[in-house]
């Protein structure tokens, strides 16, 4: 029996269905931020010029996909990890999710809007900024698109560091992960951040400089330095 005359069998078959149905909603809410993305503008082609206009959105939707793909594992991995099933982690989770369906907007402008500048209108023609100023809407986008990334980032980061002070695992190499991916997470955040801020003080006038907030990403190829440098830090403090 547990503590609160609940027998355990019947309290872990509980947490196994309220975990079971977090992830589905979680799983199902990424999917339909990913059909969002649709590249046919949500109308089935009727001819071949059609299909051919839909398929040169192909670049552009690969990319968002593979984003939003990647935030999601990320919550994969956190459940394989921790598979905690309090109030935080849920409503830490429902707010992942709240967070990934106002990303695939910031998302899909920005990088329909750089291919489509880097083919010469030829990749995503959908894509326009006439009657805007250019420099304006580029900073507005990498504002709303570093926002949105250090949310998720920084949401994924509060789960993982959750699951650190809940000490939702015993095993060594279960604690160095989730600990070690906290800071990584943290770190994802940290970066969206600058990207914003950034973004927020650049001239209202075209430049080369307009293309910083985005340059902030390439910042994620350090990714594997950070986790392996907090990995052996984190590994040399735990007892043997």
């Amino acid at each position: 029996m547990s503590e609160a005359g609940v027998p355990i069998g019947m309290e872990t078959r509980g947490e196994r269905t309220e975990s079971a149905r977090l992830d589905n909603f979680v799983d199902s809410a990424f999917a339909f931020a990913i059909t969002l993305l649709i590249i046919s503008g949500g109308t089935l082609p009727r001819n071949m010029l059609a299909l051919m206009h839909a398929l040169r959105g192909v670049p552009a939707f690969a990319v968002c996909f593979a984003e939003l793909a990647w935030f999601w594992h990320g919550h994969v991995r956190w459940r394989d990890t921790a598979r905690l099933t309090d109030r935080t982690s849920l409503l830490l989770s429902l707010l992942l999710v709240f967070f990934a369906l106002i990303f695939v907007f910031p998302l899909h402008l920005v990088f329909a809007g750089l291919f489509n500048g880097l083919s010469d209108g030829v990749l995503s023609p959908d894509f326009s900024s006439a009657g805007e100023n250019v420099a304006n809407a580029t900073r507005g986008l990498f504002m709303f698109y570093g926002l949105s990334f250090a949310c998720m980032a920084g949401t994924l980061a509060a789960l993982y560091r959750h699951g650190v002070r809940a000490g939702a695992c015993t095993d060594r190499a279960d604690v160095v992960a989730l600990r070690a991916r906290a800071v990584m997470w943290t770190f994802f955040a940290s970066i969206g951040v600058l990207s914003m801020l950034i973004a927020l003080f650049l001239p209202s006038r075209n430049g080369w400089f307009q293309g910083l907030p985005g340059l902030c990403y390439c910042l994620l190829g350090l990714t594997g330095v950070v986790l392996n440098f907090y990995k052996r830090r984190f590994e040399a403090k735990l007892p043997p």
